[in-house]
């Protein structure tokens, strides 16, 4: 059997509908997330939950989708402010066309949507959003304070990276089960499976940014040493023989030129890639496996097929 096609036109129509403003800049910004789409990963992963989960159709799917979403998408308007980027898929960012308070602003405006849709379904939904939301901001500010203090640590990484991504993915598949107040096995379950694959996401991102190309990848290589990241591979030459030169070129935002290449070299030397190539396929397996104890179904197969075929993206 075949799995139906998931309902994402109808979410998209539904994201217009919730950021509606009769604030032209807030609906243009709302214009502008919706028309940028991109693959809709989140909001997938709501649908083949529910799906996975036995529920084919729920009256408040697109709804919980909406608002996955809307929390990721001011996530990135805020992002984009603190990392001063230029760009977000090929658009001038908000922030550039609009101002840092309009900007900041419209994040908090869906936000603010994001409460009010919460408000009509089970209150256990509201507490999971609320404390992902939390642990996205401490992500992010101890990304900050590992690179101003050099902290450089697998375990730093991780929780990084659990705050950047894992977070949200996991708060995208396993939200359906708060929803239709599935079993407790069946929740943590798509919890593992959510944050194991939300980890394997942003180690491949990381290991992109290092190992690709600026024609495959659509942008610069190296933006994670220009800003101080210590992604997975440059852990990895932190325990090398050559550490102290990679952590000079680390802490100085490797501004000389030939200081990303050079690391590029190191890494392939140490088989830095392929340790985190090796890394991205564990989590990826553990995500698969947490799913073992929901009932087989080709949403399930979509999901594990997601989480398996994460090593083998290329941007």
């Amino acid at each position: 059997m075949n799995l139906p096609a998931l309902p994402l036109d109808r979410f998209e129509v539904r994201l217009r509908e919730v950021l509606r403003s009769r604030v032209e800049f807030i609906e243009l910004i709302g214009e502008d997330l919706a028309a940028a789409g991109g693959k809709r990963v989140r909001p997938s992963l709501v649908y083949l939950a529910l799906r996975a989960l036995g529920a084919h159709q729920h009256p408040q799917e697109h709804d919980l989708a909406v608002a996955v979403e809307l929390l990721h998408s001011a996530s990135l308007l805020h992002d984009d402010l603190l990392d001063n980027a230029d760009t977000r898929r090929g658009q001038v960012t908000a922030f550039r066309r609009f101002g840092n308070v309009v900007s900041v602003m419209s994040g908090d405006y869906m936000l603010s949507k994001v409460l009010v849709l919460l408000s009509a379904m089970p209150q256990c939904l509201t507490r999971a959003f609320g404390e992902t939301a939390a642990a996205i901001c401490e992500g992010e500010v101890l990304q900050f304070q590992v690179a101003a203090y050099s902290e450089y640590s697998d375990a730093n990484y991780l929780e990084i990276i659990r705050g950047k991504t894992g977070v949200l993915i996991e708060l995208a598949a396993s939200a359906p089960a708060l929803l239709l107040g599935s079993p407790p096995e069946q929740l943590q379950a798509l919890r593992t499976y959510g944050l194991e694959y939300g980890l394997a996401f942003q180690m491949q991102d990381d290991l992109l940014d290092l190992a690709s190309d600026e024609a495959t990848l659509g942008k610069p290589i190296g933006g994670d040493l220009r800003e101080g990241k210590a992604t997975f591979p440059v852990l990895r030459l932190l325990d090398s023989r050559d550490a102290a030169e990679v952590r000079e070129i680390l802490e100085r935002r490797a501004a000389q030129a030939g200081d990303v290449a050079r690391v590029r070299v190191l890494a392939a030397e140490h088989d830095a890639f392929a340790a985190t190539r090796a890394e991205i396929e564990r989590r990826s397996r553990l995500a698969v496996q947490a799913l073992s104890v929901l009932p087989p179904s080709p949403a399930r197969e979509r999901l594990e097929a997601l989480a398996t075929l994460e090593a083998q993206r290329v941007k």
